[in-house]
């Protein structure tokens, strides 16, 4: 088998691999890296001119993933592309929605390239989305080879799915974002036992080790008590949220602490793709099992909707808990606007429950010491750091240690490392070699061509 990481910045951000399997060619993923605006942003498909690509897997539905599916499905136009059925479900919506933003910052910052894809063209692509459901081989035929495949469910979001490839007696295995915990509205990954010839592995947490006392159900009683504390304190929490998978979540234990009587009583503001999304959750809910949410929690909540225009720099004082995209602050997001107003009062919090890159909004607030000035560049606010700024260890990627305990149970000949910044890999590089000694680890150079 031959791969090639086609994520020309490498780390995490336009995640794509390219897969030849005996005659296959196979693409995993094609996604977009949110920080870097305009073509840049997609993997190098140039990589692929001449390949005749036979097929498209989609590991999950979140932007770093699929934002850039559109534009290779019009560079192969004939190839179909695989995904889970609850994926299949969900995706229109994440493309149409990035298809959205897109077009804001064409008009807003002229970024050239923009948009990359239209709704129009997203209409034209979904009848070659297919949808297999979790545990259901199938077999798929090219021109001249055939391959079966397996999806395991691998935790992290609402339809993420592990990949299991049968080729010629090779068994490979392709992790995705993996969670192995439980969530509120999601079970963890369950993924097979026992030997395969090729691992391919995420990273994400290579360099975070959980502290005891971090574990998941007491990192939620903290974010819980944090929020109760700054809202008696007459403050504001903002808690900046992706939108698909992370909200519902969070909008579940929001819930479930209110019933009882856990949660302080305030207004609850919730805006953004997450809503719309927390719908077609409680239909993929109903329709699949593989997510447990019920859209009625929303008006249990009492969630009320985000002013239209948020003013840079100015805290609403509204006493309220915030639930906002994007995730990562990212800029000219609510969630960025508002942290705009709220970081220079001491009574807020801004609280954050899942993966940042540093090089975010989001990231470098969490790494800029209290008192310091911090620059909201793209909304010319300067302001000094004097709300609280929290991190709370509810991330939706496995903990090192168990992806490492399932890599050396798999006994594979080769592991290819994806998904996680150079210290990530690193640690992982290290740790396997050492308990897989015969094994061929592989940290792949962006665009370079290994076959394992």
């Amino acid at each position: 088998m031959k791969i090639m990481d086609l994520n020309s910045q490498g780390g995490i951000g336009a995640n794509s691999m390219h897969l030849q399997i005996g005659e296959l060619n196979i693409l995993i993923d094609a996604g977009l890296n949110p920080k870097t605006p305009g073509l840049g942003a997609l993997p190098d498909f140039k990589q692929l001119r001449g390949v005749e690509l036979d097929l498209i897997i989609v590991t999950h539905c979140h932007l770093d993933h699929i934002g850039g599916l559109p534009v290779v499905m019009r560079q192969h136009p004939k190839t179909p592309v695989l995904l889970t059925t609850s994926s299949r479900m969900l995706i229109e919506k994440m493309l149409h929605n990035s298809a959205n933003v897109m077009e804001r910052q064409k008009e807003e910052d002229n970024v050239p390239g923009y948009p990359l894809f239209t709704h129009e063209e997203v209409d034209r692509l979904v009848n070659r989305f297919v949808g297999l459901p979790f545990k259901k081989a199938k077999v798929f035929r090219g021109k001249k080879d055939e391959i079966e495949i397996m999806f395991h469910r691998a935790g992290h979001v609402a339809g993420a799915t592990a990949v299991e490839i049968h080729h010629k007696g090779r068994q490979i295995f392709i992790t995705g974002d993996v969670l192995f915990e439980d969530q509120r509205t999601l079970k963890g990954a369950q993924f097979p036992a026992g030997h395969f010839d090729t691992l391919i592995i995420e990273t994400t947490r290579g360099t975070t080790e959980r502290a005891f006392g971090k574990e998941r159900v007491h990192e939620i009683a903290r974010l819980i008590a944090s929020i109760n504390a700054t809202i008696a304190g007459g403050g504001s929490f903002l808690l900046p949220v992706f939108a698909l998978g992370r909200m519902q979540e969070i909008l579940s234990v929001f819930h479930d602490a209110r019933r009882f009587g856990r949660l302080i009583d305030c207004p609850i503001y919730a805006a953004g793709l997450g809503m719309g999304l927390a719908d077609l959750f409680d239909e993929v809910s109903r329709k699949t099992k593989d997510v447990q949410f019920d859209r009625r929690i929303m008006k249990d909540l009492h969630l009320k909707a985000l002013p239209r225009k948020l003013t840079p720099g100015v805290d609403p004082k509204q006493n309220a808990l915030y639930l906002i995209s994007s995730g990562m602050l990212v800029e000219r997001t609510p969630s960025y606007t508002l942290a705009s107003g709220l970081l220079g009062d001491a009574r807020n919090t801004i609280g954050f429950v899942g993966y940042c890159d540093p090089d975010t909004p989001g990231g470098k607030l969490q790494a800029t010491a209290p008192g310091k000035k911090f620059v909201f560049a793209a909304i010319n606010v300067k302001t000094e750091v004097k709300a609280r700024v929290e991190r709370f260890e509810l991330s939706g990627h496995a903990e090192r240690d168990e992806l490492l305990e399932f890599a050396v149970q798999t006994q594979a000949r080769s592991i290819v490392l994806t998904h996680g910044d150079p210290g990530a890999r690193a640690w992982f590089m290290q740790e396997i070699a050492a308990k897989l000694p015969h094994a061929r680890v592989v940290d792949p150079v962006p665009l370079r061509k290994y076959e394992v």
